[in-house]
């Protein structure tokens, strides 16, 4: 009987190593806000070598174990990844839609896991319709690297019986665009591009739309907070799911890019008074978004 328990367990040990990862994640210097993400990462996943370096102190990815998992926390740790083609697949987290586009143009390197940071503009415009139903036509500021949305955008509003009214706003220093977009539409609808919506250009776009009593939607928690009437948004506990879902995976699988499937909704409860709504009750417009979800 002892000789059979000595057997079985010579048996097993090998199998802990095998079984446990090193997932290295990766930011331009280690903050109280990755501080945090590590710490939730680790405790999900004791089973793991989990731990953080910065970019000085990294190598060149192709110098990397060729079986680390990489999660790239910032525009920092995506452009060290992008240095060279070899090396291990990596998680990009912090990365919109347009920054992407700026950075990448249509380009996607195989070894790049796009973990997108704004909201999915057709998730956007069911948020839209979800509170403004009386809203058809939706308007869309965009500029040089947003330029490319606008399809999305359409096609996405088709289903839902809206009409995308966009204008292009090359200048911020010329409101006559921000206006026009305005006056010709029933809500505004924010796409995530830093060079559109930023902290020069929020009391133009805000004031502007209160003058005029339209909601603007989006493009992002901070505008919410600033005036928005509301945003979707994806929470560290969500792109925590996503990282537990895509890293027990081989990375063969993993997909070139993502939205995560949870998400909550934020809401300006004193603008949707000013702008004579009802109070936003966010988990009934997160129940209600969610049974519009494409399914997989």
């Amino acid at each position: 009987m002892v000789r059979l328990l000595r057997l079985l367990l010579l048996c097993l040990l090998p199998l802990g190593p095998l079984s446990a990862s090193e997932i290295l994640l990766v930011g331009a210097e280690e903050q109280p806000g990755i501080r945090s993400f590590v710490a939730a990462m680790q405790q999900r996943h004791p089973q793991d070598q989990v731990h953080f370096q910065s970019v000085a102190m990294l190598p060149p990815p192709g110098q990397l174990k060729a079986d680390t998992r990489l999660v790239l926390l910032d525009t920092a740790a995506l452009e060290w990844r992008l240095g060279e083609n070899a090396g291990p697949p990596a998680l990009a987290l912090r990365v919109s839609r347009v920054q992407a586009e700026q950075r990448l143009g249509k380009s996607r390197p195989a070894f790049l896991t796009l973990l997108w940071s704004d909201p999915p503009p057709a998730r956007q415009l069911r948020l839209s319709r979800y509170l403004l139903p009386q809203a058809r036509r939706i308007g869309v500021l965009y500029g040089e690297h947003s330029r490319f949305l606008l399809d999305e955008l359409r096609q996405a509003a088709r289903p839902l019986g809206l009409e995308i009214v966009a204008q292009e706003w090359p200048d911020l220093r010329d409101s006559r665009p921000l206006q026009n977009v305005l006056g010709n539409s029933d809500v505004l609808l924010g796409v995530d591009d830093p060079e559109l919506y930023n902290s020069k250009s929020a009391k133009n776009v805000l004031l502007s739309s209160y003058g005029r009593q339209m909601a603007l939607i989006g493009p992002n928690v901070g505008f919410v907070r600033a005036g928005a009437l509301a945003s979707t948004y994806s929470d560290q506990d969500d792109w925590l799911a996503v990282l537990d879902q895509l890293l027990a995976q081989p990375s063969a699988r993993w997909p070139r890019s993502l939205y995560p499937t949870h998400f909550g909704v934020s809401g300006n409860q004193q603008v949707a008074r000013a702008l004579g709504l009802e109070a936003i009750d966010t988990a009934t417009a997160v129940q209600a978004l969610a049974e519009g979800e494409p399914t997989p």
